[in-house]
């Protein structure tokens, strides 16, 4: 079966090699979302857990670690699986064979001697127990019914009945021990089958479950074609945009360059303008705001030439005020400023071409890259999508070819016959179970009716047991509770060697099994033994890949497929069938990678149909620098700028004549000097503070082409030639850049399919037709049945009875010892009342 079994999981698992299955991560735009492989939960949980008798389970491997405290002999069961014997007379004295004898001598050395014990057990007890009777029949051994009386008789009654109560109750335990052993391995037996049922469910899943695994694997090959096929449609958002940002990286500086340069013109326009308006208006403004203060001057001279600033109190009041006279007058003079009429006219002229609209074409054109190149690729992108629906055919095609349904039909009639052979022959198994558990029952019953012998023996005895009463005068339940005690001592003597032949029996096969096969099972070393080169044939380095692919020099071992397996990892990887049934074909896509990868090459775009700035654009640019604007004389207009209106400022010299004023007698002059601070305000205010303005629009508008007509034209130069350079690269190394992205394009579409072949082998490494039902199916039968079920149990079994069986010795002896006090005598000792001299001496006989 497992042979055929490992056929059909070959050819069900397309996948590849174990070598191959490593993650290979590519960057691709976006990862896609295969989902995940459908698959089945198993029912069959292999592990046991015994429950309360577990306790005893570990109770007896602890006494067997003390008969058997050596390690797993790997190299002795090779050398000894390995070695011949028997081929002729003198094999076994050759010196190898001599060696590996007293190996395993001394390996098992704990079971020997324990088992040569139970021999001399077996012989000696049922010789002793014959040699008793007749000893007995002779009224010896205690056979004659005479007691002597001693003064410590109570005491040693006690004793006896003590120890014989402790024995008792050890045999009890140690029954009760092999009696629940014998219904535990009963009660797991008659629930192996739900267990098997479960095995056989799982393996049935595990075969109808793995097509729909296949359809699965490969349905998602659409995932990655619609994903390549929505990037081919929107190839010009994809490659073009791609192409349009590397260009970019030239082409929109250079634009925003001419772009600002436009700007410049615009401001430079507006400047020359406001220089010429406020020049215009700071020389009228200057000429009148000149003739007011003259007029203002004239005026306060006559006031301070009045009589009454002859006075001594105002004389030195208006000379003081005679004297500022003189800062009554403009300090800032206009008149001689160069005018900018010229170079207004040339920007103009120049403002006549829109630059700004010219660029805006230069960029339009340039956003149009991904037009372009969907416009360009129409054709190679139609034989791309033809490529990808044929190797969705391809593949689909493919997997019909496989014998899937027929094998699978074949394992599953195969899987169902077992099933049926298993179920006719499990009535069998427990009936054989029923016999095998009446014949323990009956070895128990046997130490029973021993314990129920000795407990009567010791009711019976010590309720019916009289002190004052005599030897020959014991009552009736006493003499019973002796004649119990020596009943046990019989049915020990016959039943104690059947007892011990059982024990020895199941300790030596159990006790082995249990060291050579379930505790090297559960450590995996038992599968390091079966791995051996050369074991199990002599021909085959591995015997599994011998068995399975003819090829023994494969590196396939039970351990690790029973690992995998154990892992729940897919049985292609587990197994190896890629040895068996390589379907790399099915997985290696390359040719029409290659052939999508070949037609993407193809790809030719050609973008020197964009013009970032023709050469009227660039012409204007160079008008704008020779137009004069770096010709103006800064520093007259910044010089005139920076002095104030007036030589004094007016508000503070109004302030000041009005405060003269105030020390001045009240009359006529007070009032007429007030009169002409008040003239004074108001001409600061209606003409020197709209001067001002003039002057800081003045000042803005000089300093902005100031800092325009610097290097002007080393800067109109600077923004031609990058101009010139970005539509160098665009119509000469734009190819490059084209070549460049359609590769990372190219590898983004390709990158698609390795994806999907690395989720592919993926998911049948880990994923597909995962073997833990094999795992399980090995588990259910060694490590839970074997060894939990069956060999926990007969080990149990045989350690309560032996226990038992070896307590009987002990309670022999103080059964009959104690039968002595319980029994009606026919002779006794007589003794005097006063010397207590004894006037029949008699000798009791044991």
């Amino acid at each position: 079966m497992a042979v055929e079994l490992c056929l059909l999981l070959l050819l069900l698992f397309c996948g590849s090699t174990v070598s191959e299955v490593q993650p290979i991560y590519k960057p691709p735009p976006g990862t896609l979302d295969f989902g995940f492989v459908p698959a089945k939960t198993y029912d069959t949980g292999a592990y046991h857990e015994p429950g309360p008798i577990g306790i005893l389970f570990k109770i007896v491997h602890a006494f067997l670690y003390l008969v058997q405290p050596n390690p797993f002999p790997q190299d002795l069961i090779r050398k000894v699986a390995q070695q011949k014997f028997g081929n002729t007379q003198g094999d076994y004295q050759k010196p190898e064979n001599v060696v590996l004898t007293l190996q395993a001598i001394y390996y098992e050395i704990g079971f020997i001697v324990s088992a040569a014990l139970g021999l001399l057990f077996i012989l000696l007890l049922p010789l002793v127990g014959l040699c008793f009777c007749m000893c007995r029949c002779c009224d010896n051994c205690g056979g004659e019914m005479h007691q002597r009386q001693k003064k410590n008789a109570d005491c040693q009654r006690s004793c006896f009945a003590t120890f014989l109560f402790v024995a008792s109750l050890i045999i009890s335990v140690g029954v009760l021990c092999a009696y629940a052993a014998n219904q535990h391995l009963t009660s797991q037996v008659r629930g192996a089958k739900k267990l098997v049922n479960s095995n056989f469910k799982d393996l049935k899943v595990f075969l109808n479950d793995t097509p729909a695994q296949i359809d699965y694997l490969v349905s998602q090959y659409n995932t990655t074609k619609d994903k390549a096929l929505s990037d081919l449609n929107n190839v010009g958002p994809l490659l073009g945009s791609r192409v349009q940002e590397q260009l970019g990286k030239e082409v929109r500086p250079a634009l925003d360059a001419a772009l600002t340069m436009a700007g410049a013109i615009r401001e430079t326009k507006e400047a020359l303008e406001n220089v010429s308006v406020s020049v215009e208006v700071l020389q009228e403004g200057t000429e009148r705001l000149h003739a007011n203060l003259t007029d203002v001057k004239m005026h306060l001279s006559n006031t301070l030439n009045d009589s009454a600033c002859s006075a001594a109190q105002a004389a030195s009041t208006c000379n003081i005020i005679r004297n500022s006279l003189n800062q009554l007058n403009i300090n800032a003079n206009f008149s001689g400023l160069p005018g900018v009429s010229s170079q207004l006219a040339k920007v103009n002229d120049v403002l006549k071409i829109d630059l700004s609209s010219l660029v805006q074409k230069g960029y339009a054109a340039f956003n149009d890259t991904p037009d372009l190149v969907v416009n360009q690729t129409k054709n190679i992108l139609s034989d791309i999508k033809n490529v990808l629906e044929s190797i969705g055919s391809n593949i689909s095609s493919f997997t019909k070819t496989l014998p899937v349904q027929k094998i699978l039909a074949d394992l599953t009639i195969y899987l169902t016959q077992s099933e049926a052979y298993v179920q006719d022959y499990f009535p069998v198994v427990e009936q054989y179970d029923f016999y095998r558990w009446l014949g323990c029952l009956i070895l128990c019953c046997m130490v029973v009716l021993i314990v129920v012998f000795y407990y009567l023996g010791l009711l019976c005895g010590t309720c019916g047991y009289d002190k004052h009463a005599s030897p020959t005068t014991r009552g009736c339940i006493s003499n019973t509770g002796g004649n119990f005690l020596m009943a046990g001592v019989g049915f020990s003597f016959l039943f104690s060697w059947v007892l011990m032949i059982v024990v020895v029996l199941t300790f030596v096969t159990g006790g082995n099994v249990e060291k050579l096969v379930c505790e090297p099972f559960e450590d995996k070393t038992l599968f390091k033994v079966l791995d051996t080169p050369y074991l199990l044939n002599q021909h085959w380095k591995n015997y599994l890949s011998g068995m399975l692919f003819k090829n023994p020099n494969i590196n396939l071992t039970f351990e690790k497929v029973y690992s995998d397996c154990k892992e729940n990892k897919g049985i292609y990887t587990s197994l190896h069938l890629e040895h068996l049934f390589n379907i790399n074909e099915f997985l290696n896509i390359s040719m029409y990678t290659e052939d999508v990868a070949l037609r993407i090459e193809h790809i030719q775009i050609n973008l020197s149909k964009i013009i970032l700035l023709d050469e009227i654009g660039k012409e204007n640019l160079l008008n704008f620098s020779s137009s004069g604007i770096d010709g103006i004389n800064f520093g007259a207009y910044l010089t005139e700028i920076n002095k104030s209106v007036t030589k004094v400022d007016l508000l503070s010299f109004a302030n000041d004549l009005e405060a003269r004023a105030d020390q001045l007698p009240k009359g006529a002059l007070e009032n007429a000097l007030k009169g002409h601070a008040n003239n004074i305000r108001m001409i600061h205010n209606q003409q020197v503070v709209p001067l001002e303005q003039a002057m800081s629009t003045l000042n803005q508008s000089i300093r902005l082409l100031k800092r325009t007509s610097s290097e002007l034209m080393v800067k109109v130069k600077n923004v031609i030639s990058a101009v010139n350079a970005a539509q160098l690269l665009i119509n000469n190394n734009a190819s490059l850049v084209i070549v460049q992205e359609t590769k990372k394009y190219m590898d983004t579409i390709v990158g698609y399919f390795e994806q999907y072949i690395d989720w592919v082998k993926e998911s049948i490494a880990m994923e597909v037709a995962a073997c833990k039902p094999i795992a399980n199916v090995i588990d259910t039968a060694v490590d839970i049945f074997l060894c939990s079920y069956v060999t926990d149990s007969v080990n149990t079994f045989w350690f309560g009875l032996g226990g038992s069986s070896i307590f009987l010795i002990p309670a022999i002896i103080f059964a009959v010892k104690l039968s002595k006090y319980y029994r009606r005598m026919d002779t006794e000792d007589v003794y005097d009342d006063v010397e207590t001299i004894p006037m029949k001496n008699s000798v009791e006989q044991w």
